[in-house]
C-alpha cells in the first residue's frame, strides 16, 4: 500500500453493523481505503494512537439551531461547530427560525454566508411555510436536506395545520422529499395559553399545561395519519413520551414511512425540573419524565429502536437572555451541543445503552435518513469522520467547558463516565484532548438526498 494520509492505531472499531473490532483504520484523500489488523505495516503522514479507546463513527446531529444569518448573541456558527466537533460531532443538519430558508435564493444566500464558519460539515433544512408549496421542489433539488414542518404557531413560524399537512405531504411525497415535524396541536396551545394568562400565570408549572401532552399527541396522532394517507417520509422531532413512540409505532404498523426523533432532555430530564426552575428548563415539548419508570420506559425505547433517531434540538441562549423577562418572553429552548455526547458515551459505559446502539442512533441511521452520503460510518469508500472516546474516564460537567455561546448546561454538575478525546473529519484530525488543532474552520456544506446537478 502506497502512502496515505492517515492511520489510527490500536483503537477498537465500533458501528452500527458490527460490534467491537480491534482493527486499525487506513485513511486517504479524506476516505477509509481499509480496515487492517493491529500493527499492520502502514506508511502514513499522520497517526493517532487509539490504543484503549473505542473508535466510532463521527456523530451525525440533525436537528441543530445555530442563530445565523440572526442573533448571533444567541449562537453562532463558529463556537456552535466548535462545540459540536469537541464532542465528536462531525456532521450536522441546521435550521433558524430567525431566517428560514424557504425558497432556493435564500438557500444560496445561507450557503454563502456559512463558508468557511462551520468546523464540521453542514447540510441545511428549510422551513415549510403556509404558502410555499411551490418551492418544495425546487428546495429539495437544489440539496435542502429536509422541511421544517411546525404543527403549531412558535418562534415566530405559522402553523401548519392539518388542512395545509394534508397538500404539503403529498407534494412530499411526490418528490420522496423529507419532512422533520414539530408535534403540537395549535388549537390546544392556543387555547391552553389564553386560559394561563388570562389567570395571571408566571411560574414553571405553566409550561407543562402550555405545552400540554395531550397536545403532543393530538398533532402525532394527525401527522402519522396524514403520513400513511400520503406516503411522506416524516420523522417526528423531539418525541418527549413513551405514549407519542406508540403513536409513532402505530402509523409505522399501517405503512406510514414515519420514524421517532428523541433528544438527551427526554431521556433523563424530569418534570419537576421544569417546575422549579422555570425559563432555564423552557423547551418544547417540555421535559415529562415524572418517574424512574418512564425514565426506563424512554431509555428502553432507544436501546430497541423504537427511537430510531437521537439528536440534541440545540438551540441556545445565555443564563441572562433566559432570565431577562418573564417566562413568556424567554426563548425555548436548550444548548445541547457541548453535552449530549457526553450523556450518550456515559450510557454506553454504564451498559445502559451498546456502542453499536449509540453508533445507530446517533451516526449512521441519521444520515441514512436524510442522504447524506458518506456518513454515519467506518466503512471503505466512506467519508474518514471519527470520534475517539476513552471509555475509562471520569469527569463532572460543568458550565464552564461549554463552548457554545450560551454559557451553560443543565448538566452542570452531573457526573459522568467516559469521554470523546479526539475528533476526526475527513482524515484531518480537528480535536485532540479537547482542543481544536485547525487554524481555521474546513467544514463543507453536504447536499440532501433529492440533490440534483441540473
Amino acid at each position: 500500500m502506497n502512502r496515505v494520509q492517515l492511520v489510527v492505531r490500536g483503537g477498537t472499531v465500533v458501528t452500527a453493523a458490527t460490534a467491537q473490532r480491534p482493527v486499525d483504520v487506513v485513511v486517504d484523500d479524506g476516505r477509509v481505503v481499509g480496515l487492517v489488523p493491529h500493527g499492520t505495516s502502514v506508511a502514513a503522514d499522520d497517526e493517532v494512537d487509539a490504543t484503549g479507546l473505542v473508535v466510532l463513527p463521527g456523530f451525525v446531529d440533525t436537528h441543530v439551531h445555530l442563530m445565523e444569518p440572526g442573533d448571533g448573541t444567541r449562537e453562532t456558527f463558529e463556537a456552535g461547530t466548535a462545540a459540536a466537533a469537541r464532542s465528536g460531532v462531525t456532521t450536522i443538519i441546521e435550521h433558524t427560525h430567525s431566517w428560514p430558508i424557504t425558497s432556493v435564493e435564500r438557500l444560496e444566500e445561507k450557503r454563502d454566508h456559512v463558508i468557511g464558519r462551520s468546523w464540521v460539515d453542514y447540510g441545511f433544512a428549510a422551513h415549510a411555510w403556509t404558502d410555499n408549496l411551490a418551492d418544495v421542489g425546487p428546495l429539495w433539488r437544489a440539496g435542502i436536506a429536509f422541511f421544517k414542518v411546525f404543527t403549531c404557531e412558535t418562534h415566530g413560524v405559522p402553523a401548519i395545520t392539518a388542512d395545509r399537512m394534508f397538500p404539503l405531504f403529498d407534494v412530499l411525497a411526490r418528490h420522496e422529499a423529507r419532512a422533520l415535524v414539530h408535534c403540537e396541536d395549535d388549537l390546544m396551545t392556543a387555547v391552553n395559553e389564553r386560559v394561563l394568562r388570562a389567570a395571571g400565570r408566571f411560574d414553571g408549572a405553566l409550561l407543562t399545561e402550555w405545552r400540554s401532552r395531550e397536545a403532543e399527541l393530538v398533532a402525532v396522532g394527525t401527522t402519522g395519519q396524514l403520513a400513511e394517507l400520503t406516503g411522506a417520509w416524516v420523522t417526528v422531532a423531539h418525541a418527549s413520551n413513551p405514549r407519542v413512540l406508540d403513536l409513532v409505532s402505530e402509523a409505522r404498523r399501517r405503512g406510514a414511512p414515519m420514524v421517532a426523533e428523541s433528544c438527551p432532555q427526554y431521556l433523563t430530564l424530569r418534570e419537576h425540573e421544569v417546575i422549579e426552575q422555570g425559563a432555564l428548563r423552557k423547551f418544547t415539548p417540555p421535559a415529562r419524565i415524572r418517574s424512574d419508570i418512564e425514565e426506563d420506559e424512554m431509555w428502553r425505547a432507544l436501546t430497541s429502536g423504537t427511537i430510531h433517531l437521537l439528536s440534541t434540538d440545540h438551540a441556545p441562549s445565555t443564563v441572562d437572555q433566559k432570565l431577562g423577562g418573564d417566562l413568556w418572553d424567554a426563548h425555548f429552548g436548550l444548548p445541547g451541543l457541548d453535552t449530549t455526547s457526553s450523556i450518550m458515551i456515559d450510557a454506553a459505559v454504564t451498559g445502559r445503552l451498546s456502542w453499536q446502539r449509540l453508533a445507530a442512533c446517533y451516526s449512521t441511521g441519521p444520515a441514512r435518513r436524510y442522504g447524506l452520503a458518506g456518513k454515519g460510518d467506518i466503512a471503505v469508500g466512506g467519508d474518514a469522520d471519527f470520534v475517539l472516546i476513552d471509555p475509562m474516564a471520569r469527569r463532572t460537567l460543568d458550565d464552564t467547558q461549554v463552548w457554545s455561546r450560551a454559557g451553560w448546561t443543565p448538566y452542570h454538575g452531573r457526573e459522568v463516565r467516559g469521554a470523546p478525546v479526539g475528533t476526526v473529519l475527513r482524515g484531518q484530525v480537528i480535536v485532540r484532548e479537547g482542543a481544536l488543532t485547525m487554524e481555521s474552520a474546513t467544514g463543507r456544506w453536504l447536499s440532501g438526498a433529492g440533490h440534483t446537478s441540473a
